[in-house]
């Protein structure tokens, strides 16, 4: 096999694995259940609720023009993705967490734009409340690029970002 097999094998097959987790589940709700339906996993905490973002994390742009919104977030998405390839190939084989952390967000990164380009806008179901507190719907997609970043940052603070 070649270097660039190796170098990129975790990266694809986590990518992959992240779009089509994504993918399935919300052509699952889209099928499942009617636009701002809310079914109890775990009630007053736990909801799936189908709703679409039109906006970017936390409804970023949601009301914007729609064409410009989709440029954005479209562009957005595509260098977002350009550079986790350029800094993922830069990575040694002994970083491990870093390429996971890159190979999460790069999954989650083509899981939402699939959606954009397909819908103009993002599938979510993920709803949670703590208390009075609701933390804004999210996907796989979402999840994935979260702790994604999380393990970025867990090792950026830790200074062990270049070693594992």
């Amino acid at each position: 096999m070649t270097d660039a097999f190796h170098r990129y094998r975790l990266l694809a097959i986590v990518a992959c694995m992240i779009v089509v987790a994504d993918q399935i589940t919300k052509a699952w709700v889209q099928t499942a259940l009617t636009p701002f339906e809310m079914v109890p996993v775990i009630p007053k905490v736990f909801y799936l609720t189908h709703v679409y973002n039109t906006g970017g994390a936390f409804g970023f742009l949601a009301g914007a023009e729609s064409v410009w919104r989709q440029a954005v977030f479209i562009v957005t998405s595509l260098v977002a993705m350009g550079m986790v390839l350029y800094f993922y190939r830069a990575l040694t084989s002994g970083q491990q967490s870093m390429r996971w952390a890159f190979a999460l967000i790069f999954g989650g990164a083509i899981g939402n734009f699939i959606d954009r380009v397909r819908f103009g806008k993002v599938v979510d179901f993920l709803d949670v409340f703590i208390g009075s507190y609701h933390w804004p719907t999210f996907n796989v997609a979402d999840s994935a690029i979260s702790i994604g970043i999380g393990l970025f940052i867990l090792h950026m603070i830790r200074g062990d970002a270049l070693e594992d």
